[in-house]
């Protein structure tokens, strides 16, 4: 289950290897430049119920579409000219942006809210995949908790079960939730492939930056500086 990779030359296979499990409901685990996280292709159903039924969050806000260019953020989601030079100033980086969706992204995700953060991370191995598969991959940070679930209970579990936040901040995720080595993921239930660079990430989580009110406001601090 696990390819280990140089990151700056991934062998050809094995991108294939990704992004054809990716177009098929796979869940495949990558490194980025805070912690790691388990993704699906946006484009999947399938993949994107597995996603959720791993995670069991039912708030879209920990859910997070990598992308590899601010251009394809504007596929999918808008943004006016100031929004666009900020996260062109950001990115690659440890930030993720709460953008509003359009409206094929929310039928594509079958999202509650109108919203969806998106963030282009500072690691090759996302970009080379995104780029392999041809579209974002759907996203949320690997955590250990998910490591309790059972085979059985990744299959019958449902996210809909769990609640929804009413509150407007997102909690820090512990660090000792978080995954430093690739061979930590191989016991979470449903994961197809881990994509490992031989490297240990830092347990670090991405800053959260809300962009859907007008103002900027800071959803949750992370590794990104904020304010600048």
């Amino acid at each position: 289950m696990i390819a280990y990779i140089a990151p700056e030359n991934i062998d050809d296979r094995v991108l294939k290897r990704a992004a054809q499990l990716l177009s098929e409901g796979g869940l495949i685990a990558l490194p980025t430049d805070t912690s790691w996280v388990i993704t699906c292709a946006l484009s999947s159903k399938q993949g994107i119920k597995k996603l959720r039924r791993l995670s069991g969050e039912r708030d879209e806000r920990h859910f997070t579409l990598l992308c590899n260019s601010i251009s394809q953020i504007v596929d999918y989601c808008s943004m006016n000219n100031s929004q666009f030079r900020l996260i062109k100033k950001l990115t690659p980086g440890p930030y993720v942006f709460i953008l509003k969706a359009l409206l094929g992204t929310e039928k594509a995700l079958d999202i509650r809210r109108k919203e969806v953060g998106v963030r282009i991370p500072a690691h090759p191995v996302s970009d080379k995949v995104i780029q392999e598969l041809g579209e974002p991959l759907y996203s949320i940070t690997a955590k250990r908790s998910m490591k309790s679930s059972t085979e059985e209970e990744f299959w019958t579990n449902s996210a809909d079960q769990a609640q929804e936040s009413e509150t407007a901040a997102l909690p820090p995720i512990p660090e000792e939730e978080l995954f430093e080595g690739g061979w930590e993921l191989e016991d979470i239930p449903g994961l197809d492939l881990i994509l490992d660079t031989g490297e240990e990430l830092p347990r670090l989580y991405s800053t959260v930056l809300d962009f859907t009110s007008g103002d900027v406001v800071l959803l949750r601090p992370g590794a990104g500086s904020w304010p600048m």
